[in-house]
């Protein structure tokens, strides 16, 4: 509760990919919906699994809790771009996972691209530099272009692991500063 929000008020939690550190702790939200492409449960469950180098991201638990989800009627699956509610997009960017999604999001300082592993860091998308853990080369470096487009400038697009976001941009509160980071603030720099 560290931002007010109560996890149980939560309806809708977009799942932008498998990978340990993106889809545990679904039983905190025991309201919501689950948002996720078909293309990431087709590739969790199946055969791509059988190889340990490309199952090492992801955690049985989270996917077999998935399954409970899909099973319990809470996941809604998407199949490429899509709009989740006017002002925020889904778009299918495979590379890093089969089935990543990175989120667009209208904000007071315009549409902004959170691209979570679609960009690692400012210098994968910028320098077209691919992160190591990939699953096709070839698409990592076209979703790096199609973040880049979506979101129109650089200041617009949101890396999913960079710690220079916590400070680019200002922090809601003093309590937050460098944990949470009020991306509808202009960034600086």
């Amino acid at each position: 509760m560290a931002m007010g929000i109560d996890a149980a008020q939560v309806q809708d939690v977009i799942i932008t990919h498998m990978h340990y550190d993106h889809a545990g702790n679904l039983e905190l939200f025991p309201n919501a919906r689950f948002h996720v492409q078909d293309a990431e449960m087709e590739y969790v469950t199946g055969r791509a699994m059988t190889h340990p180098s490309l199952r090492h991201s992801f955690h049985l638990d989270d996917v077999v809790e998935m399954v409970r989800m899909v099973y319990g009627d809470r996941v809604v699956f998407h199949n490429g771009d899509d709009t989740l509610v006017p002002g925020i997009g889904l778009h299918h960017v495979p590379g890093h996972t089969r089935g990543l999604q990175s989120v667009s999001v209208a904000t007071k300082r315009g549409l902004i691209v959170l691209a979570s592993d679609a960009a690692h860091y400012y210098e994968n998308v910028h320098d077209e530099l691919p992160f190591s853990t990939v699953e096709n080369i070839f698409q990592m470096l076209e979703g790096y272009r199609k973040v880049k487009r979506l979101a129109g400038a650089p200041e617009r697009l949101v890396p999913g692991h960079d710690p220079l976001v916590l400070e680019r941009y200002p922090a809601p509160s003093e309590e937050l500063k460098g944990i949470v980071a009020a991306l509808d603030e202009a960034p600086s720099e």
